[in-house]
């Protein structure tokens, strides 16, 4: 009541007119332009000063404070400047709120009505210099709703042309915009923003997909990338704010894992269509990872929870039924502990649709066990291990080289640059500005071929020959009783694909990892540290 009372006082000028304080509002939904020395804000703040003016004789004024959202969508009232503006109000600090347009107050009919609700309990009105009304009429009230809608239907009807734009551009494999994720950069030098490969981080994007393949499961991989110091992708704003350099958890590793964007594809409402940009990971080796992903959801991870041992949890499958084969396990009438392997068909539909049955499971695990020390007995298998192994070896070396090349090349452009200008007018400040852009360009590029040429050099020392492979399988008893059986199914998960078991036949096939033998030597390696 005091407040009203002191307000009634405010508004009886010396004429006797009554003194309406004006609070100016603006608003732009981006805050392109807006470094400008007169801009959309100020083009929008003179107009309502001039309407102001024009009312002055009715004892209209304005007041010094300023309420401007520059970069503010119209579809939310959360923006500071309005919000300011609508404590003010609750205060009692002004009588009317004057705009340019009623949309730069809120594009939604629902907030505006919010907005005018405060706007009516305080005697607040409300004006638009485009558009006159008088809020405390009825007939203004219905019209400025009859704009608002328009306005908020504009707002939709532009929002659908964005996303039709979108999967236009993305339908023909243009990159639409979005935050670049690890392994490419954003090239805007062309007439729209493309992406091009990072060489540096395509080669760090390539070992975390072999990694993954090679340790079986996220959780390890997490681990090793935090060892290494490996972070996700790093970004500078428009505004020069830094963003990313952040350690990988297993959210960030699933997004970069199952990514389509590596293969050369974009991705819209679960369509693929094919990029512009290159790709960083070859089509086999992304199948594979997400065969794992898959595998492991199915699972839900078995190797980190395998408390009773189970050593082929996760890798056994019924052949007839095409289904896994779970671990269980039971105590008889003599309370003697009893585990087995169940085909998950037969659990879900009854033993009479699968052949097999139940098996014992340490029967099973050591029939596998063996089939691994007896690798290097069969020359055929083990040949088609180490080709296995070679090829992928061979096609890390050759994305990997290609990489060092295609920074080699843009090294000595940019040295030939800076030859040509210190060979021409190197006093002139333009030629100075150009040749210290240059040698930081130049001082990234040899930070970035750093990765590139530490691992090359580390898979010249990882080709695995026929006697390696003899001599890591020798010591395979060695390792292996020395591991507790948490560990040892690990192990096997490394070293081993699949286990198919066919009940009717009678056979065991078992299908081994192309990186199998690089992962026991690597054990072996642990062990011995």
């Amino acid at each position: 009541m005091s407040r009203n009372r002191g307000r009634k006082a405010d508004q009886n000028s010396a004429a006797g007119r009554p003194r309406v304080r004006c609070a100016i509002y603006t608003r732009k939904s981006s805050d392109e332009g807006l470094d400008q020395e007169f801009n959309s804000l100020d083009a929008q703040r003179e107009s309502a000063e001039a309407f102001i003016a024009s009312q002055k004789a009715e004892g209209w004024e304005v007041l010094p404070e300023t309420y401007n959202d520059g970069g503010f969508s119209g579809g939310s009232i959360e923006r500071p400047a309005l919000q300011r503006l609508l404590r003010d109000i609750e205060e009692g600090k002004l009588d009317c709120v004057v705009v340019y347009k009623v949309d730069r107050l809120s594009r939604s009919l629902l907030d505006f009505a919010r907005v005018m609700e405060i706007f009516d309990r305080h005697n607040v009105s409300f004006v638009s210099v485009t558009q006159q009304f008088n809020t405390t009429h009825s007939m203004g009230r219905l019209t400025l709703n009859i704009l608002l809608s328009f306005a908020q239907f504009e707002r939709e009807i532009i929002g659908e042309r964005i996303r039709d734009k979108i999967a236009a551009q993305k339908r023909k494999g243009k990159w639409a915009g979005g935050v670049p994720v690890l392994g490419y950069d954003v090239n805007r030098s062309g007439p729209s923003p493309r992406l091009v490969v990072n060489a540096a981080e395509a080669a760090r994007v390539r070992t975390i997909f072999q990694m993954y393949l090679e340790k079986g499961s996220m959780l390890p991989v997490v681990g090793e990338l935090s060892h290494r110091g490996w972070v996700n992708k790093r970004r500078v704003t428009k505004k020069g704010k830094e963003l990313g350099g952040r350690p990988f958890d297993r959210g960030m590793l699933y997004q970069l894992l199952t990514n389509p964007i590596y293969t050369g594809k974009l991705s819209h409402k679960g369509q693929l269509y094919d990029g512009e940009h290159p790709a960083i990971i070859d089509a086999d080796l992304f199948a594979k990872v997400q065969e794992q992903l898959q595998h492991n959801g199915r699972t839900g991870g078995v190797i980190v929870r395998n408390k009773y041992g189970a050593l082929l949890r996760g890798l056994l499958r019924c052949k007839q039924c095409n289904c896994a084969m779970s671990h269980a396990f039971s105590r008889n009438r003599s309370g003697r502990f009893y585990r087995y392997y169940r085909c998950v068909g037969a659990s879900k539909n009854g033993a009479r649709t699968c052949p097999n049955g139940s098996l014992p499971a340490a029967e099973m695990e050591r029939v596998v066990v063996d089939g691994v020390r007896q690798l290097g007995q069969d020359e055929g298998l083990m040949q088609t291990v180490l080709n296995e192994a070679t090829a992928a070896h061979a096609t890390e070396t050759t994305g990997l080289i290609r990489d060092r090349d295609h920074i080699k090349s843009e090294l000595a452009r940019h040295h030939a640059e800076l030859r040509r200008l210190a060979a021409g007018d190197s006093t002139s400040q333009e030629a100075i500005n150009r040749m210290a852009d240059l040698h930081e360009q130049v001082a990234d590029v040899e930070r970035r071929l750093v990765p590139v040429a530490k691992r090359l050099s580390e898979l010249e020392h990882e080709t695995i020959t026929p006697a390696q492979a003899d001599a890591a399988l020798a010591r395979f008893d060695d390792v292996w009783n020395q591991l507790i059986p948490r560990e040892q199914a690990r192990l096997l998960n490394l070293l081993i694909a699949s286990v198919e078991y066919d009940g009717l036949a009678g056979t065991v096939a078992v299908t081994f990892r192309p990186t199998s033998i690089q992962a026991l030597i690597r054990q072996q390696l642990e062990e011995a540290a």
